[in-house]
């Protein structure tokens, strides 16, 4: 499988995902906040390249991953997503400047489970605000979900992926990830272009 075929199977499964994500949300109404960037704001947010390899062909379409991959390799400290639009006033106020590539740790927040090691039961995986605004319904879900709610569960969500590339799957900063990516598809279209 090459790389573009990587980053296709990738998006396959960001549509099932979508899918579950999006009945979930219908049910449950624990949709993050509109215009709330806090997860988005913190630059340790781990990702792998794998997930933003559709996020790194579409900016190499839109001919922006060179300048953006240059921008990434020269900061000095990891930053924030650099996909992300923050407020100027407040870092934790804006939106994803690509929400339809945006990647696999983006979409399974707020909107998946894990188990619980020691208890077996499922937990829903949020942020402080969600829980501290919407305490009764994050109360009603946690339950819900260990009945009869049907949830995305993070940790299948990552194993299909690491099925896809297991060597791109490792765990970076956000921005080290999408560099990675970007890199990657950089390469792939250089030799691609090559080769032509």
């Amino acid at each position: 499988m090459n790389l573009l075929e990587k980053s296709k199977a990738v998006e396959a499964i960001f549509q099932e995902l979508e899918q579950e994500s999006k009945q979930f949300h219908e049910e449950a109404g624990m949709g993050c906040l509109s215009g709330c960037g806090f997860c988005c704001a913190n630059p340790e947010v781990p990702a792998s390249p794998l997930e933003f390899l559709p996020l790194a062909f579409d900016l190499y379409e839109k001919g922006i991953a060179d300048d953006l991959a240059n921008k990434l390799a020269n900061q000095e400290s990891p930053g924030i997503c650099v996909v992300y639009r923050s407020n100027l006033a407040d870092d934790t106020k804006g939106f994803c400047g690509n929400y339809a590539k945006r990647g696999l740790i983006c979409r399974l927040f707020g909107a998946s489970a894990r188990k619980n090691n020691k208890t077996g039961l499922k937990e829903l995986i949020t942020c402080k605000i969600l829980k501290t605004e919407k305490e009764a319904a994050f109360q009603s879900v946690t339950e819900r979900i260990n009945s009869d709610m049907q949830i995305p569960l993070a940790p299948a969500y990552y194993t299909r992926i690491k099925d896809i590339d297991e060597a791109l799957t490792n765990q970076y900063p956000v921005n080290q990830a999408i560099l990675m990516a970007l890199e990657l598809v950089l390469r792939y279209k250089f030799y691609q272009e090559e080769q032509e």
